[in-house]
């Protein structure tokens, strides 16, 4: 089965790479995705590393790029993305790149700040022109009664204390004039009374449209004042008001001469402004549109170079500081092409000695590479979200494959929801190029990724749909019912058989609202329907007892074989380590503990199913009450399924009782004659596998002397185990903690399966309960009004079906699905010390960068 059943063999292999050519060997590397790399310089600081300078230069360059892509993105140009990935760029190429990279900036942000610049003018002289559009109606002054001195100029013009023309005219008067924000005037109405203490006269009036704020490009509603007072004591007071409160100040002209000529000067400058602004922008948008082609490759290009220098970071020097030293996991398939790929980056630089590698032997365990495609990739994320299995043992997600979307359909059974689900997921694999989709919003870019598990998820509720013989809560009648029902009247049967039956007249049918068919009476009951559940019980009254006896049955039955295969996975493990002992002192009592109770339950389901038949279906003991009393040991007899019930059932305790203690004590006392010297069996492992020290087992059955040499066959075939760090009060908790969580856990898990049942359930009476508010109100309306009232409820009845029954049973489904199997997991790993531990090692793209 490949690296999909286990995990791919790794070693660990030592590169040597010439200073010259470790950029174009990395980048070679990092393409191929072939090795993990080793930090060889733990011990130091990141700051303190060699190449600490060229990584700042990247993170410099992503700066900049970010700045780039946040501008396009601003001014609403399309972003290219390329297919292709493209490689890190040369050396000789990147000082070259930085410099484009640096000018194209400083020219974006000196051409973005006289943008801004030009437009902030343009806002603030929209702003004076409304200003003195509203405030000349303001005062209104007849020429006849115009005073003989003049008016003084506005403040932000002379000083409040240098007014030469009103120390000349003896005069005190002087106007504020400018913008203020809606939300403000009525506090700056109070504020100005209650400082200036009335010495003001404030004029107010709101704008018809609202303007945006020079400041911070926001658009609100305004409201243009005009303030008149006495003083220069109070002039200075209204001007730090009007400051506190942000208003925006502008000259307010004396004359009626003088506004007109700041009118025109003021139209003008907007319409020169409109023309240089358009200008400025157009040559800012071709900017940016030249920049756009190039910067989605830049961005990787840049990703990749700076995690080219975080690997040789990791890399250690020799004494001459002219060849850096790697440590890199390889998987052993990927050898040839990893040398291919030293070479390629040495013919690339020109360098005359070429980069070159050596396996080394190692007593660590490599990590867990599992390739997988886009086909296995969600399911292989559903088992890691549990954890990362071991180095070389059973991988879960194969099985994965097949057993979710089984589970998930039994909670989903329908064939409707399954079939429009397959659909769904269809057209998700059929468009799985197009770019939209993977570039789509999280939830959708989530539907998008698991568009294969939505397929064998709908695909396999379509099957369960059929079982139960549900389709959109009703029941579809594709063979035939095996029920008769004139077979129930007395016409139909011979007078002597008449009278040993209870049939049916036209007296019984009449005045009864529930009649009963009799499969004991020949001619009713001619045989099972073909595929699923007969369409007759969609009509029956204790449809739902039926149904919960059936449904709980099989949750019972399917949950009990789940965790078995997850045990009998975990033997494949001791197997492969050559771990014999764990196989008969651990996995061997975790699978007559459960099956001499639960094992034996399922017997008795399908006994009771082949042996007893409808006409002595009312003689039929019950399967709950002979489980109970197979505990109990009750002092009166009882029927029984079968002859010599009772002993097999206590034998099958004898048998539980007695692999209980073995589970709790076979292995630490094992491992405890191991560590004493005694000979054993079936504990012989080569290589580095034999260096998996996660626990206390693993460090009593490997020596040093072990660790080094290899295998040392000894008499018997098997080795001495010499080691003084054995702890065998830690062994013996360890494994007393593991017995018992696995002796309540199959209880416990054995009734969690029961959500089988339930989830079941609850999804056929949602999809019933729907239908009868809905389709069948629609369906009963007459004639005259039922089609135009039938295009509204159908259409209700579908976004109801989709949002309710799809999406959120659906999800609900999906959960339960996980839960029972982190289960199944959990059963897989048990006996195997350090399954799902170590870090992942990502799965198809596992790259040197």
């Amino acid at each position: 089965m490949g690296s999909l059943f286990r995990s791919e063999t790794m070693c660990l292999a030592q590169l040597f790479l010439q200073s010259g050519t470790a950029y174009e060997c990395l980048s070679a590397l990092g393409e191929k995705g072939l090795v993990q790399f080793r930090d060889l310089n733990q011990n130091v600081s990141s700051f303190q590393r060699k190449f600490v300078g060229e990584v700042k230069r990247c993170e410099e360059l992503e700066r900049i790029l970010a700045y780039l892509v946040q501008e396009i993105t601003r001014a609403d140009i399309p972003l290219p993305e390329g297919d292709a990935s493209p490689p890190a760029p040369p050396l000789k190429q990147v000082l070259e790149m930085q410099e484009q990279l640096q000018k194209l900036e400083v020219e974006l942000r000196e051409v973005t700040k006289n943008k801004e610049k030009l437009r902030k003018n343009l806002l603030e002289l929209i702003e004076y022109t409304h200003m003195l559009r509203v405030t000349r109606t303001f005062v209104k002054r007849n020429v006849e009664f115009e005073p003989t001195y003049e008016e003084f100029p506005a403040l932000e013009n002379d000083s409040l204390l240098d007014y030469s023309s009103m120390q000349r005219l003896g005069a005190k008067l002087g106007f504020v004039s400018g913008l203020i924000s809606q939300g403000k005037v009525e506090a700056f109405e109070k504020m100005l009374w209650r400082v200036c203490k009335g010495y003001t006269i404030l004029t107010y009036a709101e704008l018809d449209e609202p303007l945006e704020d020079p400041e911070t490009g926001e658009v609100i509603k305004w409201y243009v004042f005009l303030i008149s007072f006495w003083g220069e004591q109070i002039g200075y007071k209204v001007k730090k008001i009007c400051d506190c409160y942000h208003c925006h100040i502008y000259p307010y002209p004396n004359t009626a001469e003088e506004r007109r000529e700041i009118q025109e000067g003021l139209n003008t400058r907007i319409q020169d402004l409109y023309t240089v602004l358009h200008k400025t922008e157009d040559y800012l948008r071709q900017v940016l549109c030249k920049a756009a082609e190039s910067v989605y490759s830049r961005v990787i290009q840049v990703k990749k170079m700076k995690a080219i220098y975080h690997m040789l970071n990791m890399c250690s020097f020799d004494v001459t500081n002219k060849c850096l030293i790697a440590e890199v996991w390889c998987p052993e398939a990927d050898l040839h092409a990893l040398r291919c790929a030293l070479e390629e980056g040495s013919r690339e630089s020109g360098a005359t000695i070429p980069s070159f590698m050596n396996i080394i032997p190692t007593k660590e365990t490599p990590p867990t590479l599992i390739r997988t495609n886009k086909f296995t990739e969600g399911f292989q994320n559903i088992v890691d979200a549990y954890g990362v299995g071991s180095y070389r043992e059973v991988n879960p997600a194969l099985f994965t494959i097949v057993t979710f979307p089984f589970l998930f359909a039994v909670m989903f059974g329908d064939f409707g929801h399954g079939f429009v689900m397959f659909l769904f997921a269809l057209l998700l694999v059929l468009n799985e190029n197009h770019p939209r989709l993977s570039q789509s919003q999280e939830i959708m870019r989530m539907f998008f990724n698991g568009r294969y598990i939505l397929l064998l998820m709908g695909l396999f509720s379509v099957y369960t749909g059929l079982i139960y013989n549900d389709c959109f809560s009703k029941s579809v009648n594709l063979f035939g019912s095996g029920w008769n029902v004139s077979a129930m009247y007395g016409a139909a049967h011979a007078p002597s058989e008449r009278k040993k039956m209870v049939l049916w007249n036209d007296s019984v049918v009449r005045h009864n609202r529930v009649l009963q068919l009799d499969p004991s009476i020949p001619g009713v009951f001619r045989g099972p329907y073909p595929l699923g559940i007969d369409p007759i019980w969609n009509l029956a009254t204790n449809r739902l007892t039926f149904l919960n006896s059936f449904k709980m049955k099989m949750s019972v039955i399917l949950g009990i074989i789940h965790m078995t295969f997850g045990v009998i996975l975990g033997i494949f493990n001791h197997l492969h380590f050559r771990k014999k002992f764990n196989i008969y002192l651990v996995s061997i009592p975790e699978l007559l503990f459960m099956l001499c109770i639960f094992g034996h339950l399922i017997f008795m389901i399908v006994y009771k199913w082949l042996l007893y038949s409808a006409e002595t279906s009312r003689v039929a003991p019950s399967i709950l009450i002979e489980f109970i009393n197979m505990f109990l040991f009750p002092t009166s007899e009882t029927n029984g399924l079968y002859p010599g019930q009772e002993h097999v059932q206590r034998l099958l305790l004898v048998v539980t009782a007695l692999s209980v203690p073995v589970l709790f004590l076979g292995k630490p006392l094992f491992l405890l004659w191991l560590h004493n010297g005694r000979s054993c069996f079936g504990v012989s492992r080569s290589g580095y596998t034999l260096v998996r020290k996660d626990s206390e087992e693993e460090v009593s059955l490997l020596g040093s002397q072990d660790i080094e040499e290899g295998n040392h066959q000894m008499e018997d075939g098997c080795r001495e185990v010499t080691c003084e760090e054995f702890n065998f009060g830690e062994i013996l908790m360890t494994q007393v903690i593991h017995s018992i969580e696995y002796c309540l856990g199959c209880i416990s898990n054995t009734a969690s399966y029961l959500r089988l049942w339930a989830l079941s359930l609850a999804h056929a009476q949602l999809s019933d309960v729907l239908w009868a508010m809905l389709m069948r109100v629609g369906l009963r309306v007459d004639t005259t009004y039922g089609v135009l009232l039938l295009l509204p409820v159908i259409a209700l009845f579908a976004v109801l079906t989709i949002f309710i029954l799809l999406i959120m049973e659906g999800l609900s489904a999906f959960l339960h699905a996980i839960r029972l199997h982190w289960i199944d997991i959990k059963n897989s790993c048990g006996g195997t010390q350090g399954m799902f531990r170590r870090p992942k090692v990502p799965n198809d793209k596992n790259k040197s960068n």
